[in-house]
């Protein structure tokens, strides 16, 4: 491990490094700091987290800036994670180490007996690594078969059979918690950790330090701990051992976005969508308003909750069922449209936990709730909107295909000739790549025809992938 200081190649001795004046400090203290100059310097202290803004984050600042150990309880889906590994750019980059030293030893106050033997023996000239912050940070799921080892440690088998003695320190294991010694440590689910588990937690969260086996071992610990855990879990599968939550400097409650903005930047900033398909705003916004509306709907079990990650698969569903037409009809860049919507309620509806009450009628609620959503992101973009000249199409008893395998090629030379069809696309807010292009016309007109169809000023028939529009 190598780092430079100002364009400057670090210190790699003890002397040098005193000379260069380093000053050590806890990494409570480091994370303190360096939060106080983010926010000093109006820089961005938690990148990628949406909607906590004005909720959850400050609290996680004073949770930091108090010193805490803190646990983040909310329900899946809410970034709880996430927001846990953005905690790491809070540290120094770049730190020093006693090169080889299992619990990355400060060279100023090495704890551990091999770093204490090698720091009298070498004095200033003890060797210095340099420790980036990426490797500063640990992470844990608390599945059923973890043990105490895993987190703490234990006796190495295979050091004794070196022929070490049984008493001597250096054959013991060290866990997960002590390997990330001077860094910062997460327990996801925590209350999945059975109690006896949990138990080996105290010492860490109070006295800082670890003890293993029968060892007279007391290695003082620098860690932050950072724990999740969902509330079903924390009230009946599972629950944080009393000690342990008391042990705790703070709990934060997270939450799903509570705007409609946040919950459509959400989707665009996690969802992997290929760039040969345009999945035009208003469609993301009903799969937000889905969403949304699933996690309100008193047929879902609300304990489980609706994750995020909901609506991030609604999206790249729509996305592929565009791809699909694309290939198959051969448009070079394909748009997505209203009638890619619809296979998403039964990709998404093993993703839901429904009351015993719904069970039989989940595929039915979702279908409901789909088209509640899709008629309100009508009302939002096109309710003001004159829409004459699209009725008009039908005053004759024309009518107007569409549908999975139609093309929007094909969807516009069935329309013919429409007047006012460029305010219809402006109305939709395109941008500037997708806004002229056949597909995205076609998007546009369909959604209307389907808004005008959900308030019952049309009537839609469809059969097997074609759906025709009629008067």
């Amino acid at each position: 491990m190598s780092a430079s200081t100002n364009g400057h190649t670090a210190p790699t001795t003890l002397g040098a490094l005193r000379a260069s004046g380093h000053v050590h400090r806890p990494v409570k203290h480091e994370v303190r700091d360096n939060l106080l100059a983010r926010m000093r310097a109006g820089r961005e202290r938690f990148p990628g987290i949406v909607g906590f803004g004005a909720t959850v984050l400050p609290q996680v600042e004073r949770a930091l800036l108090a010193g805490h150990d803190l646990v983040l309880l909310g329900e899946r889906g809410q970034g709880k994670t996430r927001l846990i590994r953005t905690l790491p750019l809070l540290l120094d980059e770049w730190t020093p180490v006693v090169p080889g030293c299992p619990v990355n030893d400060h060279p100023y106050e090495p704890v551990c007996s091999r770093c204490r033997t090698l720091a009298a023996e070498a004095g200033d000239d003890l060797p210095v690594a340099w420790w980036h912050r990426d490797g500063r940070y640990g992470e844990k799921l608390a599945t059923p078969d973890t043990a105490v080892g895993d987190l703490v440690g234990d006796v190495d088998p295979v050091k004794l059979a070196e022929g070490r003695s049984l008493g001597d320190p250096e054959t013991v294991h060290y866990g997960l918690v002590p390997r990330t010694n001077r860094g910062l440590f997460c327990i996801n689910e925590l209350p999945d950790l059975a109690a006896r588990i949990q138990v080996a937690l105290l010492n860490v969260l109070e006295e800082r330090d670890i003890q293993i086996r029968g060892y007279a071992l007391r290695l003082p610990l620098d860690v932050l701990l950072v724990a999740s855990a969902n509330p079903e879990d924390y009230t009946n599968r599972g629950r944080i051992i009393t000690p342990l939550k008391d042990r705790f400097g703070a709990e934060i409650r997270t939450h799903y976005p509570h705007e409609l903005d946040d919950e459509v930047g959400l989707v665009h900033q996690e969802a992997d969508l290929v760039s040969d398909v345009v999945v035009p705003r208003h469609l993301v916004e009903t799969v937000a308003r889905f969403t949304r509306l699933v996690r309100a709907s008193s047929s879902v079990d609300d304990r489980s909750g609706v994750s995020a990650r909901f609506a991030v698969a609604g999206v790249e569903t729509v996305a592929a069922s565009a791809q699909r037409r694309g290939a198959l009809t051969g448009e070079d860049r394909p748009v997505a449209r209203v009638c890619d919507l619809a296979p998403i309620v039964d990709t998404l509806q093993g993703k839901v936990e429904f009351e015993v009450g719904e069970e039989g009628r989940e595929r039915e609620v979702l279908a409901h709730l789909l088209r509640r959503a899709t008629a309100e992101s009508f009302r939002r973009t096109l309710g003001g909107a004159d829409l004459t000249a699209l009725t008009d199409l039908f005053a004759d008893g024309g009518t107007v295909e569409s549908g999975e395998l139609v093309s929007g090629a094909a969807l516009l030379r069935g329309l013919g000739p429409l007047p006012g069809l460029a305010e219809l696309i402006a109305r939709l807010s395109p941008d500037e790549d997708t806004g002229e292009t056949p597909g995205f016309a076609a998007a546009a007109v369909e959604f209307a025809l389907e808004g005008l169809y959900l308030n019952r000023r049309l009537s839609k028939d469809t059969v097997d992938d074609r759906t025709v529009y009629r008067t």
